[in-house]
């Protein structure tokens, strides 16, 4: 199974699309709060390149937003 990485913020609407997306389909992520852990949100900046959220990191791939195609790609479903 991936290992899935969801940064994310409470008030991101965005984010519990994408949340939403992969409880429905079983998969097991990792939530990160980046409004809160200035050390997870520095983590995201490095890997995306990118202020904003949703950023997902899939095994390594990272999906900057609620890219269903991308996710779903990255996941192998």
């Amino acid at each position: 199974m991936a290992e899935v990485t969801v940064y994310s913020t409470p008030v991101c609407p965005w984010c519990r699309k994408a949340e939403e997306f992969l409880k429905d389909r079983n998969i097991d992520f990792k939530k990160v709060d980046v409004s809160s852990d200035r050390d997870a949100a520095m983590e995201m900046i490095q890997k995306s390149g990118q202020r904003g959220v949703p950023v997902l990191d899939i095994d390594g791939t990272i999906i900057i937003g609620f890219d269903k195609p991308a996710i779903e790609q990255a996941l192998g479903i």
